[in-house]
């Protein structure tokens, strides 16, 4: 497999072709998701609810997010490695902005960044652009705003928002943004945000007519079970057949089964 690079995400699009990101926090799940040739792996700041247990992703830290996408870099060979900016990571100026993303490239590895947020953010994503940082915008429901939204509420659903939801994708294409995640927007609007803008719409909850998808893995694999967001799908039971494991394991040595002689020395 071929290393891929914001130029081939490009492409893809031009060619029409769909592109596929995943989540990934540590090392093996890495790994497991470059192996499957997924285009680009997100060290998302969803790691705060599916890895650390919390309400929402406002509470990670910087630091943190670095650890996870240098530990993600390690299973990465051939995806595009994308490093999530957190909560006030960028809020407080782009001076801020740019030595945060620029940790994620130097001390993370990672070969992107993504931001949350709309117009108020284009200077900052310019000049990350300017600084030569990749930058995925991230438009529509933004978990960093939960509180002014008032939930994890679908976007763009009235006349106003949607031509608000349009002008922030024009606005991150304009600043320099090679991507736009577009999160909970009604599917038709999803739509005519990826027939406007030149650069890949990457939907999650965002209907099938975008340039491609993302999904939490933890969602997508079933081990992250307190919710199941609507727009996601569980490929597989881990969380069952963990446990399930787990069990075995506790018969087994209280049974005098295990260890056997084939897991002990001579």
């Amino acid at each position: 497999m071929k290393k891929k690079t914001i130029q081939d995400i490009l492409k893809k699009k031009a060619d029409g072709q769909k592109i596929t990101m995943l989540t990934a926090y540590d090392y093996p799940f890495a790994r497991m998701v470059d192996e499957a040739d997924i285009d680009m792996v997100l060290v998302g700041d969803s790691v705060a609810m599916v890895v650390q247990g919390l309400e929402n992703t406002l509470p990670v830290t910087m630091d943190e997010m670095v650890y996870h996408t240098r530990l993600a870099k390690r299973g990465v060979t051939n995806a595009l490695l994308v490093g999530d900016m957190p909560y006030m990571s960028y809020q407080t100026g782009v001076y801020d902005a740019l030595r945060n993303a620029g940790r994620f490239i130097k001390e993370g590895g990672a070969e992107a960044v993504k931001i949350e947020g709309g117009l108020e953010i284009a200077h900052t994503v310019e000049a990350l652009t300017r600084a030569e940082i990749p930058v995925m915008a991230h438009i529509g429901l933004t978990p960093q705003a939960v509180h002014r939204m008032g939930g994890f509420k679908i976007q763009g659903r009235t006349e106003e928002a949607a031509n608000r939801l349009i002008a922030e994708a024009k606005g991150m294409e304009s600043a320099g943004a090679f991507a736009i995640v577009l999160e909970a927007v009604p599917m038709e609007l999803a739509k005519r945000i990826t027939e406007i803008v030149s650069i890949p719409t990457i939907g999650i909850g965002a209907g099938p007519h975008v340039d491609g998808q993302v999904l939490v893995l933890y969602d997508l694999l079933g081990i992250f079970e307190r919710f199941l967001p609507k727009f996601a799908k569980r490929y597989a039971h881990l969380k069952e057949e963990g446990i399930k494991a787990i069990r075995q394991f506790k018969e087994e040595v209280e049974k005098g089964i295990f260890p056997s002689e084939d897991q002990s020395f001579k």
